[in-house]
């Protein structure tokens, strides 16, 4: 049956609470016990109609509370619910498109749900699907899962979606960029034609109209802000450089208190990247696609628990991952489109904090970056600057701190080099400017760059260079990819 026209809805100009919204009290008590006393403006004008039962269309820019406004109204309705819990039948459906974030949802979910006596758990790809197949099996309230590993699952009988009274899809217009729409279809198809369904996106866009179009029933829209509407409390700067200094710079501002989260095209570009950092004495770990998916969680826990302040990502850590106090966001290489740079940029600022976003730029890369800005909707400040400049003391306030790193093992690169030569790199301080340990962290490995292909985000072949390139950044990625990849799908 085709959707009616939705009804567009507009924010309450005033914030009930949660309770006043219809949340039930035992819901109310562990969002009070962890900070969350008030709604954000998302979750006030969407949930008193998801708690009706009605199908909701749901846009907010990253950061504004998506999560808690979806899993406030399945958790509420299951519980309102008389269906039982049946093996291999979950009861309610989130669809995420990357694995940290169906783990960031469940992470949300898991103590609200525990209060209510109903359960969760995720599925996605990159681990064992034996304790996915057992947990299926005992039955489960709530499933988070990636497209593409549930779908395994129900090819193969281990889970049946005929028992699902709410269907989710968070962040659907990523869903749409990283081709999951067919596979996305496919699962939703199966889900009751009278469930309750609910999409959250931070755009509108045609892709996602698909979905709406053919699953939505009368849906109820609300945007709490324009798709382009910049965060009041972020600010956005361009640092003009020279290719040779763009290093030097990223070490200065790295090495700064606070977290840091880098951003670069390719996922080699971000492995090479970081092993640069580190040896130039920045504490960093690296998130991307090529990393094994414990690789992949060890990495964003020590970045989350404050063991190191800096992550190196391609733009798989550019939607839904949610970090506290990240004080400034670096594209190190430029997105190649505007959306990348609104969500690369929305890892900071969020949930009302301040926060600051850096664009590196080289001269050859300025007409680009200028067009990416304009169609941001940004007003960016330019700086002209050099390694050492006062600028970026202010844009990352603080000490710097460099670590001494200990000896890498020989290469055959390294034993091509003098003793001499190879003993100077040895010694030092740990008090380095971050010009010199930028030096050295360039000296410490092998070229990586070169011209042998890499895998960029999406499926597409890259050049390889750039910043996290031992070349020291001369040419930014080129990479007219699709960024993100496939994100954990399967």
């Amino acid at each position: 049956m085709a959707a009616r026209r939705p009804q567009q809805q507009t924010t309450p100009p005033t914030l009930p609470t949660f309770a006043e919204l219809g949340v039930p009290a035992a819901l109310t008590r562990v969002l009070a016990a962890t900070g969350v006393d008030r709604p954000f403006p998302i979750q006030a004008a969407t949930l008193p109609d998801a708690l009706a039962g009605r199908d909701v269309l749901g846009r907010g820019r990253t950061g504004s509370g998506k999560t808690y406004a979806f899993a406030l109204a399945v958790l509420t309705r299951l519980a309102a619910s008389a269906a039982p819990r049946r093996p291999g039948r979950p009861r309610a459906l989130i669809l995420a498109p990357t694995r940290e974030l169906a783990t960031q949802i469940d992470s949300v979910l898991a103590p609200l749900a525990q209060a209510l006596s109903l359960r969760t758990m995720t599925v996605f790809g990159g681990v064992a699907a034996r304790p996915q197949i057992a947990g299926l099996r005992a039955g489960v309230d709530v499933l988070v899962a990636c497209p593409g590993r549930l779908a395994d699952h129900v090819q193969a009988g281990h889970a049946h979606l005929d028992a699902v009274e709410i269907s989710v899809l968070d962040e659907a217009d990523h869903m749409a960029d990283l081709g999951f729409l067919p596979t996305v279809r496919r699962l939703l198809e199966l889900t009751p034609r009278g469930g309750q369904r609910l999409l959250f996106s931070a755009t509108l866009d045609s892709g996602v109209d698909v979905l709406v179009r053919r699953f939505l029933t009368d849906p109820v829209v609300h945007s709490v802000d324009s798709p382009r509407s910049p965060v009041a409390a972020m600010t956005h700067h361009v640092l003009h450089v020279q290719a040779e200094d763009r290093f030097a710079v990223l070490v200065d501002l790295t090495a700064a208190p606070g977290r840091t989260v880098v951003f670069t095209r390719t996922k080699r570009g971000a492995k090479t990247l970081t092993r640069r950092l580190v040896a130039a004495g920045v504490a960093a770990v690296e998130l991307h696609g090529n990393l094994a998916q414990g690789a992949r969680t060890r990495n964003l826990k020590a970045f989350s628990d404050g063991t190191v302040r800096t992550l190196v990502a391609t733009d798989i850590a550019a939607r839904g991952i949610h970090v506290d106090d990240v004080a400034l966001v670096v594209h190190a290489d430029p997105p190649v489109e505007h959306k990348a740079y609104l969500h690369r940029s929305g890892r900071t600022a969020r949930a009302g904090a301040a926060g600051t976003v850096v664009t590196l730029m080289t001269d050859t890369q300025a007409p680009e970056v200028r067009e990416l800005t304009r169609k941001a909707g940004i007003a960016a400040t330019t700086t002209r600057l050099r390694p050492g400049d006062a600028l970026l003391r202010e844009l990352a306030p603080g000490d710097r701190t460099l670590a001494v790193t200990p000896a890498a093992p020989p290469t055959a690169a390294r034993r091509e080099a003098s003793p001499a030569s190879a003993g100077r790199r040895r010694r030092g301080s740990g008090k380095a400017s971050p010009a010199a340990s930028a030096r050295a962290g360039a000296a410490t490995f092998p070229r990586s760059g070169g011209n042998a292909p890499a895998r960029s985000g999406g499926n597409a072949p890259a050049r390889t260079g750039g910043i996290g390139s031992a070349r020291s950044g001369a040419a930014a990625f080129s990479a007219r990819a699709r960024p993100g990849g496939r994100g954990g799908g399967r």
